[in-house]
């Protein structure tokens, strides 16, 4: 199984538990705002440690309880795409993208799969919704994951923009051969986009 994720997390008053198994491919985590989407995709990373449970991703324990394997976030192999694309203001995009990256070698070929070829000495300021939303993928992407986490990536993006970031969603979920976890609250989203889709 691609994720193996089964895991409790008590936060204030609000008691959050999810447990789902699937293969590679695109799976969607849809639930309304508020339930607790974000936190799980957090304790994938490692950004909040689970109350109980474990994280399996590929075959490989990230995380459980019962054994005391925690590992941190930079050896869990994630690329985490957050709701906001937090872009380092004072790098231009070539340096953002390359920010976490080993090297320089699948710059090219990544910025002309996400069509980001001609913003590479522009900075974050001056970059639309979408524009940033495709920095940030990329950026996940050269940092050479072993999964893609993608947090509301379609969130505060007019309707132009959310087709084109659909349109490379569905690139990547065909053809980069990672497996994807998305979450939303938008059930037209999930149709279009998951392999499989995870209900809380």
């Amino acid at each position: 199984m691609s994720f193996d994720v089964d895991v409790r997390k008590r936060l204030g008053e609000t008691g959050i538990a999810c447990r789902f198994a699937v293969a590679d491919g695109l799976t969607v985590l849809f639930a309304p705002s508020g339930a607790g989407k974000t936190s799980i995709l957090n304790m994938i990373a490692g950004l909040l440690r689970p109350d109980a449970g474990h994280v399996r991703v590929g075959g490989e324990t990230l995380f459980d309880a019962t054994t005391g394997i925690d590992l941190p976030p930079e050896r869990r192999g994630a690329g985490y795409v957050f709701q906001e694309p937090r872009l380092f203001p004072h790098l231009r995009v070539r340096a953002n993208l390359l920010y976490g990256a080993s090297d320089d070698t699948s710059l090219a070929e990544t910025t002309a799969l996400l069509g980001i070829d001609h913003l590479l000495d522009r900075w974050p300021r001056s970059l639309s919704g979408g524009e940033a939303r495709r920095v940030a993928i990329g950026r996940a992407l050269l940092s050479e994951p072993h999964f893609l986490l993608l947090d509301e990536p379609l969130s505060s993006l007019d309707r132009a923009r959310r087709e084109e970031i659909m349109a490379l969603i569905e690139r990547l979920r065909d053809g980069a051969g990672l497996p994807i976890l998305l979450v939303t609250h938008d059930a037209a989203e999930a149709e279009r986009l998951g392999t499989r889709i995870v209900t809380l």
